[in-house]
């Protein structure tokens, strides 16, 4: 040890080495041209958006469930893997409109027969109730990006039947739809994706028989986490909506909504929670009606349904339960 001591001491001196926590760093950090830089985004290459009237579709899941009042029942048998027949039962009551505040409701039943087609390129389903109504909807593919839909409903009652034909285009980056209807109705819309995250579009619609014609504009902007989105109308409609994607299983929605013909102005709040046997969505309004509606799994195929709505300034209550059997 003495004489490597010596001949340190002997040596001329030299520069210092750099401390230990500076050579640590110099190891883990990289030189700054090889710092990774922030992906660029190829504009020529943007997702396809949504669909124009489905802008809502996250929020409406949690804000807008399918409530009813009495006793719902649904049986689907399916006869092969296209073809498929259901068979639904309702009984309840339904809501008269009168003058007063009060809420009268009439005692009502009724037997649903439908049938149904499925196949990757066309969708035939069909609804026959025992009140005279007829429902029928049609999905074709006409080539890979266009689509045709119609949906028809029709009645005994005068003037109250309806139908609507759709055609839909999906580009590459946008979409466009063209619509035709009864009473001289004529839409169309178009939305187109401006960045990864934003797309905005505006629809335009006249109805001749009321000789009533509009313009409205729509934008979404949607990540990982939340859904924003916002509608306004010449019809003097503003819509403005909020998702909060919380977890993979639960998010938060609200809406507003003003309107500036009547000055009306609601809004909502809601949830939409996914339990391992369960899905529980509720939602409460401006209004001050508190709603919940729970589809739980007994088994494979068979669900049972409850639903809640209060309305406490009405003071109208509706409770209802049901069951869906078969897939």
């Amino acid at each position: 040890m003495g004489s490597s001591v010596s001949h340190a001491a002997a040596s001329p001196p030299s520069i210092p080495p750099p401390p230990p926590h500076a050579v640590g760093l110099a190891g883990v950090l990289p030189p700054k041209s090889e710092e990774k830089s922030e992906k660029k985004v190829d504009w020529l290459n943007l997702p396809c958006p949504v669909p124009f009237e489905e802008i809502q579709r996250e929020a409406l899941m949690s804000l807008k469930p399918e409530l009813f009042e009495g006793l719902r029942f649904d049986f689907t048998k399916g006869l092969n893997q296209k073809f498929s027949l259901s068979h639904s039962v309702f009984m309840g009551s339904m809501e008269v409109p009168s003058q007063s505040s009060d809420t009268i409701k009439v005692p009502t039943a009724h037997y649903e027969f439908g049938a149904n087609f499925l196949d990757p390129k066309l969708m035939l389903v069909g609804r026959v109730l025992t009140d005279g109504r007829l429902n029928a909807r049609v999905k074709c593919d006409l080539s890979d990006n266009l689509t045709l839909k119609i949906n028809a409903q029709l009645t005994n009652e005068p003037h109250y039947s309806q139908g609507m034909f759709n055609f839909d285009y999906k580009g590459k980056d946008y979409r466009s739809q063209f619509q035709i209807g009864n009473n001289a109705f004529y839409g169309a819309n178009y939305i187109q994706s401006v960045s990864p995250h934003l797309s905005l579009g505006s629809e335009v619609f006249w109805l001749g028989h009321q000789r009533k014609s509009g313009v409205g504009f729509a934008a979404r902007y949607d990540t990982d986490k939340m859904v924003a989105t916002g509608q306004v109308a010449s019809t003097g409609i503003v819509a403005l909506s909020y998702v909060q994607k919380v977890s993979e299983k639960v998010s938060l929605a609200s809406d507003f909504m003003y309107n500036l013909m009547t000055r009306d102005v609601t809004s909502s709040f809601g949830y939409d929670y996914i339990l391992r046997q369960c899905r529980l969505r509720g939602k409460i309004d401006s209004a001050g009606c508190v709603a919940a509606y729970l589809e739980e799994r007994l088994n494979m195929g068979v669900n049972f349904i409850l639903s809640a709505e209060i309305n406490h300034p009405k003071k109208d209550y509706k409770f209802g339960f049901g069951m869906t059997v078969g897939e």
